[in-house]
Protein backbone atom coordinates (compact mmCIF):
# COMPACT_ATOMS: atom_id res chain seq x y z
CA UNK A 1 0.00 0.00 0.00
CA UNK A 2 1.33 3.42 -0.97
CA UNK A 3 2.12 5.97 1.69
CA UNK A 4 -0.08 9.03 2.11
CA UNK A 5 0.78 12.64 1.38
CA UNK A 6 -0.15 15.82 3.21
CA UNK A 7 -2.76 17.97 1.44
CA UNK A 8 -3.27 21.59 2.39
CA UNK A 9 -5.75 23.86 0.64
CA UNK A 10 -5.47 27.47 1.75
CA UNK A 11 -7.31 30.63 0.69
CA UNK A 12 -6.58 34.20 1.81
CA UNK A 13 -9.32 33.76 4.44
CA UNK A 14 -8.75 30.26 5.86
CA UNK A 15 -7.43 26.73 5.74
CA UNK A 16 -10.01 24.70 3.83
CA UNK A 17 -8.28 21.30 4.01
CA UNK A 18 -5.36 20.07 6.05
CA UNK A 19 -5.25 16.28 6.04
CA UNK A 20 -3.54 13.18 4.72
CA UNK A 21 -4.53 11.86 1.29
CA UNK A 22 -3.70 8.87 -0.87
CA UNK A 23 -3.76 10.86 -4.12
CA UNK A 24 -4.58 14.45 -5.10
CA UNK A 25 -5.91 15.53 -8.52
CA UNK A 26 -6.08 19.23 -9.39
CA UNK A 27 -6.97 21.43 -12.38
CA UNK A 28 -3.60 22.77 -13.50
CA UNK A 29 -3.49 25.58 -16.03
CA UNK A 30 -2.07 23.11 -18.59
CA UNK A 31 -4.43 20.28 -17.64
CA UNK A 32 -5.40 18.13 -14.69
CA UNK A 33 -2.51 16.60 -12.75
CA UNK A 34 -2.22 13.99 -10.02
CA UNK A 35 0.22 13.70 -7.15
CA UNK A 36 1.19 10.61 -5.17
CA UNK A 37 3.83 10.29 -2.45
CA UNK A 38 7.33 10.62 -3.89
CA UNK A 39 6.29 12.91 -6.76
CA UNK A 40 8.92 15.11 -8.36
CA UNK A 41 8.65 18.65 -6.97
CA UNK A 42 6.94 21.24 -9.16
CA UNK A 43 5.01 24.49 -8.99
CA UNK A 44 2.10 25.32 -11.29
CA UNK A 45 -0.76 27.75 -11.68
CA UNK A 46 -4.31 26.47 -11.32
CA UNK A 47 -7.46 27.17 -13.25
CA UNK A 48 -11.03 27.21 -12.03
CA UNK A 49 -12.29 23.69 -11.46
CA UNK A 50 -12.61 20.59 -9.35
CA UNK A 51 -9.90 19.46 -6.96
CA UNK A 52 -10.45 15.90 -5.82
CA UNK A 53 -8.56 13.51 -3.61
CA UNK A 54 -8.86 10.19 -1.83
CA UNK A 55 -8.68 10.46 1.93
CA UNK A 56 -6.81 7.89 4.02
CA UNK A 57 -9.84 5.57 4.05
CA UNK A 58 -10.08 5.69 0.24
CA UNK A 59 -13.18 7.90 0.15
CA UNK A 60 -13.29 10.37 -2.75
CA UNK A 61 -13.50 14.02 -1.62
CA UNK A 62 -13.84 17.10 -3.77
CA UNK A 63 -13.76 20.86 -3.70
CA UNK A 64 -14.37 23.71 -6.09
CA UNK A 65 -11.33 25.95 -6.46
CA UNK A 66 -11.10 29.25 -8.24
CA UNK A 67 -7.56 29.55 -9.51
CA UNK A 68 -4.34 29.94 -7.60
CA UNK A 69 -1.13 27.93 -7.39
CA UNK A 70 -0.09 24.41 -6.42
CA UNK A 71 3.22 23.24 -5.04
CA UNK A 72 3.88 19.50 -5.16
CA UNK A 73 6.65 18.03 -3.07
CA UNK A 74 7.54 14.35 -2.51
CA UNK A 75 5.56 14.27 0.75
CA UNK A 76 2.71 16.72 0.10
CA UNK A 77 0.72 19.17 -1.97
CA UNK A 78 -0.08 22.75 -1.02
CA UNK A 79 -2.86 24.53 -2.89
CA UNK A 80 -2.96 28.31 -2.56
CA UNK A 81 -6.38 29.07 -4.02
CA UNK A 82 -8.10 32.38 -4.66
CA UNK A 83 -11.20 30.69 -3.23
CA UNK A 84 -12.15 27.12 -2.36
CA UNK A 85 -15.37 25.46 -1.25
CA UNK A 86 -16.18 21.96 -0.12
CA UNK A 87 -19.17 20.43 -1.89
CA UNK A 88 -21.28 20.84 1.24
CA UNK A 89 -20.52 24.59 1.32
CA UNK A 90 -21.74 25.34 -2.21
CA UNK A 91 -25.14 27.00 -2.44
CA UNK A 92 -26.53 25.24 -5.52
CA UNK A 93 -29.37 27.72 -6.04
CA UNK A 94 -26.93 30.63 -5.93
CA UNK A 95 -24.61 28.88 -8.40
CA UNK A 96 -27.51 28.23 -10.79
CA UNK A 97 -28.61 31.88 -10.53
CA UNK A 98 -25.03 32.99 -11.31
CA UNK A 99 -25.00 30.70 -14.34
CA UNK A 100 -28.27 32.16 -15.58
CA UNK A 101 -27.01 35.75 -15.13
CA UNK A 102 -23.80 34.97 -17.01
CA UNK A 103 -25.68 33.31 -19.86
CA UNK A 104 -27.98 36.33 -20.18
CA UNK A 105 -24.97 38.67 -20.28
CA UNK A 106 -23.32 36.55 -22.96
CA UNK A 107 -26.52 36.62 -25.03
CA UNK A 108 -26.31 40.44 -24.92
CA UNK A 109 -22.74 40.38 -26.22
CA UNK A 110 -23.36 43.18 -28.72
CA UNK A 111 -25.00 45.44 -26.15
CA UNK A 112 -22.91 48.25 -24.73
CA UNK A 113 -21.05 47.76 -21.45
CA UNK A 114 -21.07 43.95 -21.68
CA UNK A 115 -17.68 42.38 -21.09
CA UNK A 116 -17.96 39.03 -22.89
CA UNK A 117 -14.78 37.52 -21.41
CA UNK A 118 -15.86 38.41 -17.88
CA UNK A 119 -19.31 36.90 -18.48
CA UNK A 120 -17.73 33.76 -19.95
CA UNK A 121 -15.45 33.38 -16.92
CA UNK A 122 -18.44 33.81 -14.57
CA UNK A 123 -20.36 31.19 -16.53
CA UNK A 124 -17.45 28.72 -16.32
CA UNK A 125 -17.08 29.28 -12.54
CA UNK A 126 -20.81 28.71 -12.04
CA UNK A 127 -20.76 25.53 -14.17
CA UNK A 128 -17.81 24.11 -12.21
CA UNK A 129 -19.45 24.95 -8.86
CA UNK A 130 -22.64 23.22 -10.01
CA UNK A 131 -20.71 20.12 -11.13
CA UNK A 132 -19.04 19.83 -7.73
CA UNK A 133 -22.27 20.54 -5.83
CA UNK A 134 -24.21 17.91 -7.79
CA UNK A 135 -21.48 15.30 -7.52
CA UNK A 136 -22.08 12.14 -5.55
CA UNK A 137 -18.72 12.46 -3.76
CA UNK A 138 -18.35 14.42 -0.54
Amino acid sequence: MAENIKLEVVTPEKYVVSEEAQIVMAPGSLGEFGVLRGHTPFLTSLKVGRLHYKDTSGKERELFISGGFAEALPDGVTILAESAERRSEIDLDRAKAALERAQKRMAQEKAENINYERARAAMYRALERIKVAESTHS
